[in-house]
């Protein structure tokens, strides 16, 4: 990652010890290079941050802070774990996930390393882009508030407003949701549910 910026290091260690809290930057919307890296691209898409380096990509995305990236980790950081990705191919996402470890795990071992990640880092190898989007890997509503919310509304904007395709989307979304929540608890408060009972076992009429 070329581009990426130094951060201080008491940055970095608030980053590193409450992950949570850092997870997705500011909630201002910033602009970047068009010709940026994919690792640029991304940080300032879902996460609003700019200056940051090898280190907090990698622990940002060390998603059980095990100081391994694991090749689920890999495929959740690429975004193919993501509705956004269901029409890709699963061989393009085990390609995207087979070429990551073989760019950054050295000794094989099955993981990307903290150690293993920066030292490629610092001889020029970069996170190469598939073509795949920005990497969603946020809940919906975190991915609908940054990708949609803030650039097209704000605190003033009132439910009658909200008329965009995607907003239609998303709370449509939420309402099935609701609905199937709904409808799950009254079978359950009724008991025995009879639609579930295989056809052999049911009583004749």
């Amino acid at each position: 990652m070329k581009s990426l910026q130094t951060i201080p290091v008491g940055v970095f260690l608030l980053l590193a010890l409450t992950p949570n809290s850092f997870a997705h930057g500011g909630h201002e919307q910033v602009t970047i290079a068009a010709d940026a890296d994919w690792a640029t691209r991304h940080m300032a898409e879902e996460h609003h941050i700019t200056s940051f380096d090898a280190g907090v990509f990698f622990t940002l995305h060390d998603y059980d802070s095990s100081g391994n990236w694991s090749p689920d980790e890999v495929r959740r950081t690429y975004g193919l774990m993501d509705e956004s990705t269901n029409n890709v191919p699963e061989e393009k996402k085990a390609d995207v996930v087979r070429i990551i470890m073989d760019m950054y795990d050295a000794d094989k071992s099955g993981t990307i390393s903290f150690a293993e990640f920066t030292i490629a880092n610092a001889k020029g190898v970069t996170l190469p882009d598939f073509g795949l989007g920005p990497g969603h890997h946020g809940d919906d509503e975190y991915e609908y508030e940054i990708h949609h919310f803030e650039k097209y509304h704000d605190e003033n904007t009132k439910e009658e407003d909200l008329t965009h395709p995607e907003d239609i989307a998303h709370f449509a979304k939420h309402d099935r949701e609701e609905d199937e929540r709904e409808e799950l608890e009254r079978r359950q408060k009724a008991g025995i549910i009879e639609a579930n009972i295989p056809a052999k076992f049911r009583r004749s009429a």
